[in-house]
């Protein structure tokens, strides 16, 4: 291929923002030296809420964060070295949530969106003026500009907004399903379908199937453009010998009686020859007794490392770099780029 390289990848999620480290870390090693023409990040907004009076954006910041370098890696959310007085003040107050800590410079990220968006801006013009500030290397785009938070349901029929159950509860509920109100009736963010339908590849993060890259998916406009895009669709596995790599993917999964394995969800996604999205499907050396299962799906299946990170023992980020680019290349090289 010559020329600059037009990669989409589908993310949210701290598995979704190293994967994106990666594919970006892939680029420059090949030479590619306008990474933000190359790389276009779709990213969850699902996560999103309404909290203390000003909108937050977990996904979205989390991947600002990481490609901007300013991430509190070891926590996996917010920024390194922040403070968090005005969450302990807001506390005091009676306000926010107990169990859920916002740090300082963090506020200062949700205070300047929320004025933007009340002045009338879009989320997509939100995180367009956002991306001015870092050279992030990549172009960012919400899933859509309606929002569309995600709400657990209880068995009980308990309704719960999907941070206060993933974060004060830690998934210890057992939900009975997954919702996104009103995302029937949204639309893809602009910029979406279009980059989708011109991209040379298109790749999903190992992100949790069901509640980061599954509301992408379900964004009217969003599916039907992956299916008619001419670029191969190329997915990792967020599943490594049967369990999750981080966070509660495989209570996510069991909701909705899928199993926690990288040939269940490579399934979920469906084979593209049989009206599914995935081409490629790439399977950590953990599972390569799966690639068969996979093939059978009628899906592409490549073993390859997975870890971005040291599975046993903690690693220098120089040597996390390392191997998030390594599966970022993996990635590339699956699709043929």
């Amino acid at each position: 291929m010559t020329g600059t390289p037009r990669i989409v990848v589908l993310a949210g999620g701290v598995g979704g923002s190293r994967f994106v480290l990666g594919v970006r870390g892939a680029l420059r090693a090949r030479g590619v030296d306008d990474t933000a023409a190359a790389l276009t990040v779709v990213v969850n907004t699902g996560d999103d809420i309404w909290l203390s009076g000003v909108r937050l954006q977990p996904d979205v910041d989390s991947i600002t964060y990481a490609l901007a370098g300013v991430n509190d890696a070891e926590r996996g959310w917010g920024r390194q070295g922040d403070s968090e007085r005005v969450n302990h003040e807001l506390q005091e107050w009676g306000a926010g949530w107990p169990w859920f800590t916002l740090g300082d410079l963090d506020l200062g990220t949700h205070l300047a969106r929320t004025g933007w968006l009340r002045e009338g801006l879009t989320p997509t013009d939100v995180l367009e003026r956002m991306s001015h500030r870092w050279d992030l290397g990549a172009r960012l785009l919400p899933m859509t500009d309606t929002e569309v938070d995600t709400i657990v349901v209880l068995h009980d029929g308990t309704r719960l907004h999907f941070q206060e159950w993933w974060t004060r509860h830690r998934a210890t509920l057992a939900p009975a399903r997954f919702e996104n109100p009103g995302i029937e009736a949204a639309s893809a963010a602009p910029g979406v379908a279009e980059a989708i339908a011109e991209a040379d590849a298109v790749l999903l993060a190992p992100s949790n199937p069901v509640v980061s890259i599954g509301p992408i998916l379900a964004v009217p406009g969003v599916r039907e453009a992956l299916c008619s895009t001419p670029a191969p669709i190329v997915g990792v596995s967020p599943i490594i010998g049967g369990k999750v790599v981080r966070g509660m993917a495989d209570v996510c999964l069991t909701a909705i009686g899928v199993e926690t394995s990288a040939a269940a969800v490579a399934a979920l996604y469906g084979s593209r020859a049989s009206g599914g999205l995935l081409d490629t499907w790439l399977l950590a050396e953990e599972d390569d007794a799966l690639a068969v299962d996979v093939a059978g799906l009628g899906i592409r299946p490549l073993v390859r490392p997975l870890w971005m990170t040291d599975a046993s023992a903690p690693s220098s980020l120089s040597a996390s770099a390392e191997r998030q680019t390594a599966l970022g290349e993996a990635a590339l090289a699956a699709a043929g780029v």
